[in-house]
């Protein structure tokens, strides 16, 4: 007996879950009625959303992987060698009889480039025109550096203000460089970091005759550089515009240089 209750107590517990559930069913039905087709239309317009989404995605991976290569196509161009009075057997890749026909030619590529694909690829690509323009039409590369160095996309923005100093600089306008330096130097920027900036700054102050302004700032650079350390706290290993600094702060200013802490150990130092 007590096992029939047990069974009919199943049984009951079922039949009002089936009651239950249908009766849910029944109201969702009644709420339905009428508007099937319009749900059935939004499903399949959420469904075409879905779908259209996952071509972009796709396309634009696509997109980018082929704007990649034709960057690296063009920039091929612009790095490949000049030939000398004694080429290079079995060269790889193209070579040109001087630097204005490469310069030429890269500045063909990096216009499909531009022409083409969005940014970043075209702000990069117009970085790479103006920098090869200084030697197809010069003052038209200064021109197109500065106003790049207004880019929305920063790295070509640093990049353009760093090349178009270097122009100034390697042109004899060394105020226009060494103001375009300390712009740079003040960015914090990864892409040209302030040591860098700080070190053509010194350079172009060495060129202007101000010894001790140039000292100064090389000896900030490798003082820094020697002081710095990780999160854990061991040395790290000076960057390459630390080494390059150290290196002309002896040659300018022994005494100067002499007033540096130690250089850590190599064996201390966290590669």
């Amino acid at each position: 007996m007590a096992k029939y209750k047990k069974k009919r107590v199943r049984e009951l517990q079922q039949d009002r879950f089936r009651d239950t559930t249908m009766s849910v069913l029944d109201r969702l039905g009644n709420l339905l009625e009428g508007r099937g087709r319009s749900i059935v239309y939004g499903l399949l317009a959420l469904l075409l959303v879905v779908i259209v989404a996952g071509f972009w995605v796709r396309w634009s991976h696509r997109k980018s992987d082929e704007a990649r290569r034709a960057m690296g196509r063009a920039i091929s161009i612009a790095t490949a060698p000049v030939a000398s009075s004694t080429p290079a057997e079995n060269p790889v890749g193209p070579t040109f009889s001087n630097e204005r026909e490469r310069a030429q030619r890269a500045i063909e590529e990096f216009e499909k480039v531009a022409a083409k694909y969005g940014d970043p690829y075209r702000a990069e690509a117009g970085y790479f025109i103006a920098t090869n323009l200084l030697y197809v039409d010069h003052n038209k590369g200064l021109s197109q550096l500065a106003e790049l160095s207004k880019s929305s996309v920063p790295e070509v923005a640093t990049l353009s203000k760093f090349a178009l100093a270097q122009a100034k600089e390697a042109d004899g306008n060394y105020d226009e460089a060494a103001a375009l330096y300390s712009q740079i130097a003040g960015q914090n920027s990864v892409v040209v970091t302030p040591d860098t900036a700080n070190l053509r700054l010194a350079l172009v102050y060495q060129k202007q005759g101000k010894k001790k302004e140039a000292a100064d700032l090389l000896f900030n650079i490798v003082d820094a550089g020697r002081k710095a350390k990780s999160a854990d706290g061991t040395p790290l290993p000076p960057s390459a515009a630390a080494r390059a600094a150290s290196e002309e702060l002896q040659k300018l200013d022994p005494d100067r240089y002499a007033q540096l802490p130690p250089q850590a150990p190599a064996g201390d130092l966290a590669f």
